[in-house]
C-alpha cells in the first residue's frame, strides 16, 4: 500500500495492522509519501492500494482508470499552528483571512512542499485568500518532508504550518502534552479532511493483487475497523473520524 504520512506518523497503521491480518491473513506492508507521490506509485503499479487525503486528485486518478472502488474510510481537519505569541496576529480568524494576514506581514510560513495532500490543501486555501501562491519568498519555506518532520521546521524558524489535526495531535503527545507550536485557527468547514482507500485498476496494472486490495478496502470501511478507528486515541482525544458509507 502506498499511503499518507500521518497515518503513519500518528501510528494508525501500526495500530490496524495486526488486526487487519488476524482478520484476514494478510501481511500488509506500507510506504508513506505525500498523496501525490502514492498516486503516482499506483499509476506505476507499484502497489495494489491506497489510502490517500486529496479528493480532487483521488477523482481524478479514478476518473483516469488508475483506481477504483473510492470509498470514504475517515477524516479529520486541518488546523494552522504556530507561536504561541502569534506574530501575525491569526488566532481565532477563519482560514482565509488567517493566510492574508501572513501573507501580507511575510509572517514565516513552512510548506511541505511536496504535492502531498496537506500541500495540495495548502496550495487552495492562499487562492481562497485571494494571495498568490507563495513559492521563493524568503518567508515561505519549503522542506519537501512529512508532515511531523515540516512541524519540527516550523519550530525552528518560529513560523506558522498548516497540518493535520491528527499529526498535531501526536506532536503534542510526543511533547508530553505541552507543545511549543499550538492550534491557532480550526473549524472553518474547508479544513475537513478526507481519507479515502483506492483499488489500484487491474484493467490499467494487470499484475496488481487485486483480491487483498479489495479485502483490505473492505475491511477497512467494515465495521470492525470503522470502530477501531474511533477508538483511536492519544490524551485522550480522537486522530480521526470513522465514516465509511457517508
Amino acid at each position: 500500500m502506498a499511503t499518507t504520512t500521518s497515518t503513519d506518523n500518528t501510528g494508525l497503521l501500526d495500530y490496524l495492522a495486526p488486526h487487519f491480518t488476524e482478520a484476514t491473513g494478510i501481511a500488509l506492508r506500507w510506504t508513506a509519501t505525500g498523496t501525490g507521490k502514492a498516486l503516482e506509485l499506483g499509476k506505476n503499479c507499484d502497489v495494489d492500494v491506497l489510502l490517500v487525503h486529496a479528493p480532487k486528485a483521488e477523482k481524478q486518478y479514478v476518473a483516469a482508470g488508475y483506481g477504483k472502488n473510492r470509498q470514504k474510510i475517515m477524516y479529520n481537519e486541518f488546523v494552522l499552528i504556530g507561536p504561541a505569541d502569534d506574530p501575525a496576529g491569526i488566532k481565532g480568524k477563519s482560514v482565509v483571512a488567517a493566510l492574508s494576514a501572513i501573507g501580507r506581514k511575510q509572517a514565516g510560513f513552512v510548506s511541505r512542499g511536496d504535492d502531498s495532500g496537506t500541500h495540495k490543501k495548502e496550495q487552495i486555501l492562499w487562492q481562497m485568500a485571494k494571495q498568490p501562491v507563495p513559492d521563493k519568498q524568503p518567508w515561505y519555506i519549503q522542506t519537501g518532508q512529512g508532515m511531523l518532520a515540516s512541524i519540527h521546521v516550523a519550530l525552528e524558524r518560529g513560523a506558522y504550518t498548516l497540518t493535520d489535526r491528527g499529526t498535531y495531535i501526536k506532536y503534542a503527545h510526543d511533547q508530553d502534552g505541552r507543545p511549543p507550536l499550538v492550534v491557532l485557527v480550526e473549524g472553518d468547514a474547508v479544513l475537513r479532511n478526507q481519507y479515502s482507500v483506492i483499488e489500484v485498476a487491474p484493467v490499467h496494472c494487470p499484475n496488481v493483487d487485486a483480491g487483498p486490495a479489495r479485502k483490505f478496502s473492505d475491511w477497512m470501511a467494515g465495521p470492525k475497523a470503522q470502530q477501531l478507528i474511533g477508538d483511536f486515541e492519544l490524551m485522550g482525544k480522537k486522530l480521526f473520524i470513522p465514516n465509511a458509507g457517508q
